[in-house]
């Protein structure tokens, strides 16, 4: 394997995703699977007081954002930014916030802000306000972007102070336009960040599990996914769906 100790994800040989990878010429099936054979080196626990069904989005949604927020050095004295209050932003502000950084979310309105100051953001403004690139320009460590959209990417590097740094967890189709002088004169920095590896999946369900951090979930059952397909292309998802697998038999 050619990748660094314990950031497997990061393998350069590949990885075979447990779900719509392939192995052995069949699909894998991640959590839909019946049976699954792991080597003891890949398998997480879950602490004791976490809950599955609460448990199952920290495994995407929570390992996405603790990883770049630990590797940048979210903490006490630092200015976070997350962009979106969705399935992934709202773990990025519980978790930003435990770590002890002063968290501000960026969202496309305020409709979510009473949400957002109850996850434990200090701040919320409304990206679709113009005064908020004015007022905030140079204010930030570290701007996490959770939205798989093609952003203005001048304007949101603008809010990044000297060394500052934007991580892309967001993936979207589109390509993104970074004109160069959005990052030479502060010295700023944009990078992307995938999921974290075992190690640090393993801590970051420590860390949550410590700090009674959880995902915000609505439990559905297997009947229930094109309902629930049609309200996350509609926004109406607060914050993630978790599908009751003991429904799909």
């Amino acid at each position: 394997m050619n990748c660094k100790a314990g950031e497997e994800q990061y393998c350069l040989e590949g990885n075979v995703g447990t779900y719509g990878g392939m192995l052995d010429g069949k699909p894998t099936d991640g959590g839909y699977s019946e049976k699954i054979v792991v080597d003891e080196n890949y398998v997480c626990g879950i602490p004791e007081g976490v809950e599955l069904d609460v448990a199952a989005p920290l495994l995407c949604a929570g390992i996405t954002l603790y990883s770049p927020l630990k590797h940048w050095g979210a903490g006490p004295g630092k200015k976070v930014a997350i962009v979106g209050l969705g399935g992934l932003g709202h773990m990025g502000v519980k978790i930003a916030a435990a770590l002890g950084a002063e968290v501000t979310v960026l969202s496309q309105s305020l409709s979510k802000k009473d949400d957002g100051e109850k996850f434990g953001a200090q701040h919320y403004y409304a990206t679709s306000d113009d005064a908020t690139f004015e007022q905030l320009a140079g204010s930030f460590d570290l701007v996490v972007n959770t939205v798989s959209a093609a952003l203005p990417m001048d304007r949101y590097l603008s809010l990044l102070g000297l060394n500052g740094t934007m991580v892309n967890v967001g993936a979207p189709a589109e390509p993104l336009e970074v004109p160069a002088f959005s990052l030479i004169p502060m010295r700023r920095s944009w990078a992307g960040s995938m999921i974290g590896g075992i190690a640090e999946t393993q801590e970051m369900l420590e860390f949550c599990a410590e700090h009674g951090l959880g995902a915000e979930i609505e439990t559905i059952s297997a009947d229930q996914i094109d309902e629930a397909y049609d309200r996350v292309v509609g926004s109406d998802v607060r914050y993630r769906f978790v599908i009751d697998v003991a429904t799909m038999a």
